[in-house]
């Protein structure tokens, strides 16, 4: 694809997210630095009005109002087809650029050019740092995960490898796959791989595309010279059961496309006993705890509607 001497295309997809989609377009504005940078923003039929504020506060963004949710892939893969740069860089809303991170994350690409994608540090928004590079799911990724030790003991090797959890982040480092709440990708890569899979409503789906680079020959970079805040989960907390499910459902379909149907059937069956296991916990604390508590009737509600996603296949609800 031929570009227009654009350095990045910034593409946002953002569902309900108005307030923080200000910060974040404001934080670009500001710190964009010495590259052009052109500006997308995919409004997913948000009730917040967060496309009108756009088009007030910030005429001079591409603004494209979508009538339906049709989940954070394909809004990307919107945005992806209407720019025109070197590279794309998927920005999360609920992010803000601190110094000149788009500028040092495009300086460090340009100095890496088998690079596919390069993501930055990241920060929350209580100033802890998040660990935003992953090994690829597997079923011992899996165990780990719902064993807890993958939690209690994150800064392991072992244990805390999912996230890489040994490794301190200050130094440049070849990984296999980085969040999607920062990733600068080359166009070059993306006109030979193709955009993100729509088959993923939401989650693995930035996992799944890191995966297919590296599978075409690229790599998957990471820096700590350009910084963000990320504040997380900004969108999917409004619909947090289903989201849950979904987030299930798409690392299943990756783990399938990975490793094979066997994979996926031996993963989803320790979700199930995992979900089987937690159900007698969470009655005995619903009825010691009483009806009031209204976590303790989250906990089992979602408990129960994950035992019967797994065992049924019933699709999650999207939102």
């Amino acid at each position: 694809m031929t570009t227009s001497g654009i350095d990045v295309s910034v593409v946002i997809v953002s569902w309900n997210t108005r307030d923080v989609l200000r910060d974040c377009l404001q934080s670009i504005r500001e710190k964009a630095g010495r590259v052009t940078c052109e500006v997308i923003v995919i409004d997913n039929n948000s009730a917040d009005g967060s496309a009108d504020m756009v088009a007030a506060e910030f005429p001079d963004f591409r603004l494209i109002r979508n009538r339906s949710n049709g989940g954070f892939a394909s809004a990307n893969n919107q945005g992806i087809a209407i720019s025109n740069s070197r590279y794309v860089l998927l920005l999360n809303p609920d992010t803000l650029i601190r110094g000149a991170a788009i500028t040092k994350s495009v300086h460090f690409a340009d100095s890496h050019p088998d690079a596919a994608v390069v993501g930055c540090k990241t920060y929350g928004g209580t100033g802890c740092m998040q660990y935003n590079c992953y090994l690829y799911p597997s079923l011992l990724n899996v165990a780990l995960s719902l064993s807890h030790l993958q939690t209690h003991y994150w800064y392991h090797p072992f244990f805390g490898r999912a996230r890489l959890g040994w490794w301190d982040y200050d130094s440049p480092r070849e990984v296999e796959a980085v969040a999607g709440c920062f990733m600068l990708v080359r166009r070059t890569a993306i006109d030979q791989v193709g955009p993100m899979s729509d088959e993923y409503f939401m989650y693995s789906e930035d996992t799944e595309w890191c995966w297919r680079f590296k599978q075409a020959g690229w790599k998957i970079m990471y820096t700590p010279d350009a910084v963000i805040t990320h504040f997380g989960q900004c969108s999917s907390s409004q619909a947090a059961r289903s989201m849950r499910l979904m987030e299930r459902q798409s690392l299943l379909v990756f783990l399938e496309k990975k490793s094979g149907k066997f994979e996926r059937f031996l993963a989803n069956g320790m979700f199930a006993a995992a979900s089987f296991a937690k159900l007698p916990w969470l009655y005995l604390k619903k009825w010691t705890q009483g009806a009031r508590d209204g976590d303790a009737l989250k906990e089992l509600n979602l408990c129960i509607a994950a035992l019967r996603f797994h065992l049924l296949g019933k699709v999650a609800t999207r939102s």
